[in-house]
């Protein structure tokens, strides 16, 4: 009886393992790096002056911004001549922006700006025409373009413009036009090209009101000298408008015009007069850097969703919501 109680009461055995000369590696408190992929994004200024005589009421000018994915931009410039007929000019350019945004996620755009130009010309009902460009960034770096009339854009590297989009015009100072009259142009008419970019290129795009009172020279120092995208986007605007008003000013406009055989009357020529000054008119200025920034393999699409989530669509219509801003 006592040795079973003994046996009962014996402690158990266990197998020790030889201790190993070489002691585990600790674990770390910090996750494996993951492999990551370098992604092109855009960082946004805009800035926006209307006609000195359209300020009451924002001008004609619209344009809209969006940082989803690589980066969106469009400009649309209202064509004026639709006041004679007692229509708002400014009423397709702002619906027009406005649908350009609501369509920017729809799966047949797929980041695609003529098919975006399309779907949002088809859902504006306003009256008017307008010229418009809208450029989409993809995340390799690629800007794809689409645009019909003589809004421009131009891209700086190391202080030298290495693309320019050209004008579409039926003649001297009558562009293409998107239009809610069937006998306007459509997505169909529209310039459509891609440049490749680098991290570190600018783009500088606008309304007719920017590139017909500035050259590419001052383009390229205000670039330069600028601390950020929004200072260079005030700074081009600020700088065509005291040119548009500058009645001595030999404007890219004036020297256009004289090119294709508008002057003064020959009576002022022989006074030694000619025809120059700037062109006053809404001015819309879009600056954009390229920036790449890498991405986790595994994470790209969640990153992305959320950067989505927290910016916000900017459409604006006129300076002075973008004074209060």
């Amino acid at each position: 009886m006592a040795a079973s109680t003994a046996s009962r009461l014996s402690p158990p055995r266990f197998h020790v393992r030889p201790r190993s000369p070489h002691p585990p590696p600790r674990r770390s408190r910090y996750c494996p790096v993951r492999a990551a992929k370098l992604e092109a994004v855009l960082s946004i200024g805009t800035h926006l002056i209307p006609h000195p005589r359209k300020a009451a009421s924002g001008g004609e000018d619209a344009f809209f911004t969006n940082s989803d994915a690589g980066g969106v931009f469009a400009i649309a410039d209202g064509v004026s001549g639709w006041a004679q007929k007692d229509v708002n000019p400014a009423l397709f350019s702002r619906e027009l922006m406005r649908n350009s945004s609501s369509f920017l996620k729809d799966e047949e755009v797929n980041g695609d700006p003529q098919i975006l130009l399309m779907k949002a010309h088809a859902a504006t009902s306003s009256i008017g025409s307008a010229t418009v460009i809208i450029a989409v960034l993809e995340k390799t770096g690629t800007l794809k373009i689409a645009s019909v009339g003589d809004c421009g854009l131009k891209v700086i590297r190391k202080g030298q413009v290495m693309f320019s989009i050209p004008p579409q015009e039926h003649y001297f100072d009558c562009p293409y036009q998107i239009s809610s009259e069937a006998a306007g142009q459509t997505y169909q008419d529209a310039l459509v090209c891609s440049v490749n970019l680098m991290d570190g290129d600018m783009i500088v795009s606008g309304s007719d009101g920017l590139f017909d009172n500035i050259f590419d020279q001052e383009i390229i120092s205000i670039i330069s000298e600028s601390s950020g995208v929004d200072e260079a986007a005030k700074a081009l605007a600020e700088l065509a408008r005291k040119h548009s008003v500058d009645v001595t000013f030999d404007s890219p406009y004036s020297m256009e015009a004289r090119s294709r055989g508008f002057d003064v009357p020959w009576w002022k020529k022989v006074l030694g007069a000619k025809l120059i000054g700037g062109k006053m008119d809404d001015i819309t200025v879009v600056v954009a850097q390229v920036k790449t920034v890498a991405v986790p393999e595994d994470e790209g699409g969640d990153i992305e969703e959320q950067k989505g989530n927290e910016q916000s669509i900017a459409i604006s219509v006129s300076s002075a919501e973008q004074n209060e801003e």
